[in-house]
């Protein structure tokens, strides 16, 4: 007896869109939620493909008040940068992995999930 896996893919065109919504769409797809057969222990067999991610719809208030911190550990070490800045120094790419990155548990499964997630500016 055999059995063979297959494995979905799913494009999601972020012309025109919003941020949380592209993620939001994203995170639910790699999550495996909406499939028939979703069980929260496994990783879906699906590869997401985001393209056209330059080309979302940010207005200039979200890209001046909407901040991204990271923390080294360190004393001292909070880092803070805009959506404005994280866009023009990595692309709104980095922003929008950032996003789906918030959107999933953060459990041993989050960065299998994320290696089946494209995105292309």
């Amino acid at each position: 007896m055999t059995t063979s896996t297959t494995t979905r893919t799913h494009t999601i065109d972020a012309t025109g869109k919003r941020l949380g919504t592209v993620a939001t769409e994203a995170a639910k797809v790699l999550l495996g939620k909406d499939q028939a057969d979703f069980a929260k222990h496994l990783v879906s067999e699906v590869t997401v493909t985001i393209t056209n991610a330059g080309k979302l719809d940010i207005s200039e208030k979200k890209k001046k008040d909407e901040v991204y911190q990271t923390y080294s550990g360190y004393p001292g070490g909070l880092r803070s940068e805009t959506l404005g800045h994280l866009g023009d120094r990595r692309g709104y790419a980095e922003a929008l992995r950032r996003s789906i990155s918030g959107m999933l548990p953060n459990n041993k499964l989050k960065k299998p999930m994320l290696k089946n997630l494209i995105i292309t500016e």
